[in-house]
């Protein structure tokens, strides 16, 4: 998915003509909220909540299901308004959706009637960026997510691990400053998670973008995080900060470190105190 450029985003008519930043965004978010409806019929469905992410951090928002987690990745793209707050990204204020951000959701999205290649090559078109630029930066993407040989192949010819290693390279191949990601492994099998997870962790490593991931999974937020950001039941509240100090690249079985094991039951003795488990 792209997000609409806009008039009030000082990135946008750089990235247009550089093709990209390397740099991560800052975000910060001051009591943000989101209610549907008013009067007697309003649902609160998130927050408030502040979020303070540093340039070239990766955060992961982890919390039950309905807890408002997608709802604040659409806030910190500006793709949805805030109801209450506000958001900076880079010290600017997001009145409208912004350019230079990566979304990856779910569900790959591809166009059916596109190559994988066109796919990610849609960027191009869309921005209107230098089309040798791009190409050479899908190649170098297609070759990093293990999509080698599968440039000219349909998304029906694609398994689901490959269709969503397409759409990764999609939000990346414009170089944007912002990664936000929102459960991209959730319908991939545990081995192809797997190694996904470990390609994600080696391109940021590189690049260094800023990244904002939603996930139920406490292996991935620990397991790729430098913070786990841990939220309540709805409406969904930031109810405790886990800063992770794990040795990176990070191992394939994460076992192999007992930290982990005390990050995991930390997040587990979490949600048993707010009623998420019930055993």
């Amino acid at each position: 998915m792209t997000a609409v450029q806009s008039e009030t985003n000082p990135s946008a008519s750089a990235l247009a003509s550089s093709g990209g930043s390397s740099k991560g965004a800052s975000i910060h978010a001051k009591g943000i909220s989101k209610i549907y409806g008013s009067g007697e019929n309003a649902f609160r469905a998130l927050g408030p909540i502040d979020l303070d992410i540093k340039p070239g951090e990766f955060v992961s928002l982890i919390g039950p299901s309905g807890c408002g987690k997608s709802t604040t990745l659409l806030l910190v793209s500006g793709l949805e308004p805030p109801s209450e707050g506000s958001v900076e990204v880079d010290g600017m204020p997001l009145t409208r959706p912004i350019s230079e951000v990566g979304i990856v959701f779910q569900d790959h999205l591809l166009l059916d009637f596109r190559t994988a290649l066109k796919n990610v090559m849609l960027q191009q078109e869309i921005r209107g960026l230098d089309k040798a630029e791009l190409r050479e930066r899908a190649a170098n993407l297609f070759d990093r997510l293990g999509l080698k040989g599968a440039e000219d192949r349909y998304p029906r010819q694609l398994s689901g691990g490959m269709r969503q290693r397409v759409s990764i390279a999609r939000a990346l191949v414009h170089d944007p400053s912002m990664l936000l990601m929102d459960e991209p492994f959730g319908a991939l099998d545990a081995i192809t998670r797997t190694q996904i997870r470990h390609d994600l962790e080696m391109l940021w490593l590189e690049t260094r973008k800023t990244v904002l991931f939603i996930t139920h999974s406490i292996e991935e937020a620990v397991g790729l995080s430098d913070r786990v950001l841990v939220m309540s039941t709805s409406p969904g509240r930031i109810v405790e900060e886990i800063p992770i100090d794990l040795p990176r690249p990070r191992p394939a079985h994460l076992g192999e470190y007992p930290e982990f094991s005390r990050y995991a039951q930390q997040i587990y003795e979490i949600f048993s105190k707010l009623g998420v488990y019930r055993f």
